[in-house]
């Protein structure tokens, strides 16, 4: 399954007022979103809000 997309770190574009949300996830995947932060040199906060960011950017919803 190969694809062409990317993630691409661009310019912040979320600012302002910021909400504390509690998330679930499974014990793997939040390893991986702390390497990925490790990696990057980013806070998993961060890497969490980009992946956020590109999930809605490029969603596609069907009816």
């Amino acid at each position: 399954m190969g694809t062409d997309k990317k993630f691409i770190v661009e310019k912040q574009k979320y600012s302002g007022e910021t909400k504390v949300i509690s998330l679930r996830i499974p014990k793997d995947m939040l390893t991986d979103i702390d390497v990925l932060a490790e990696k990057t040199g980013r806070k998993r906060n961060e890497v969490v809000m980009l992946a956020l960011e590109y999930a809605l950017e490029n969603l596609e919803t069907k009816e």
